[in-house]
């Protein structure tokens, strides 16, 4: 179902991916820095979660300015509260490595706020998050991920160059909420491996990410 979501002066495109039986939860899903929402693991991510009953709401947000990413999520995450449609008891914000900065940045300031106590958003799903630039280790955006208190997931690849493995398992170990990660062997920042097909390394994830969701809410 598509949909245009109001952001200031101007619409935000969305699918939603609706699972055949009503969806208790949610998954809120947006792209990285490139591409948009149909970027090819965003749109099999969704329909695997949509096929294993949970709703899943992609949106494409242009701009390689995080604040402004987090803004439209946040816009997304109201409409999606708001929505008649869909009655949710909860949602989970996810993204691509820059859409998933936006999500933890939501997170943080929807948690510091007073408006976020009704525990809406259960939680973080960080696939392929950018810890650092490529070969640039000294500087790692982790402020928001030290603040979240919620569970968080983070998917990354064993071999990618925006997320040295040991500096992320760092930060994973100073973090206050339940968190987990999940590596993809010898993938890179696009989740690409040598000798794997795309398709076989996205079953992985959305396998993981799926397993994770129901973990973690009270199904």
């Amino acid at each position: 179902v598509k949909v245009k979501i109001p952001f200031g002066n101007k619409y935000l495109d969305a699918i939603f991916s609706v699972p055949e039986k009503k969806p208790t939860y949610g998954v809120i899903l947006t792209h990285g820095a490139g591409g948009d929402m149909n970027f090819p693991h965003l749109v099999s991510l969704a329909a695997y979660l949509a096929s294993h009953g949970v709703l899943c709401l992609r949106f494409t947000c242009k701009g390689l300015n995080v604040a402004y990413r987090t803004k439209a999520f946040k816009a997304v995450v109201e409409y999606l509260k708001l929505c008649d449609d869909y009655k949710l008891s909860g949602v989970f914000l996810a993204g691509r490595s820059m859409g998933s900065r936006a999500a933890a940045s939501v997170i943080r300031q929807l948690s510091q706020g007073d408006d976020d106590d009704d525990g809406f958003i259960q939680g973080l799903v960080c696939l392929s998050y950018p810890l650092h630039r490529p070969k640039l280790q000294s500087k790692l955006r982790d402020e928001d991920l030290l603040l979240i208190t919620c569970p968080v997931l983070f998917v990354s690849g064993s071999a990618d160059e925006m997320c040295e493995k040991k500096l992320l398992e760092g930060v994973v170990s100073k973090m206050k909420g339940p968190k987990k990660i999940h590596w993809i062997d010898n993938a890179n920042h696009g989740m690409a491996v040598k000798g794997r097909t795309a398709d076989d390394v996205m079953e992985e994830v959305n396998a993981q990410v799926f397993s994770w969701l129901r973990e973690n809410v009270q199904m």
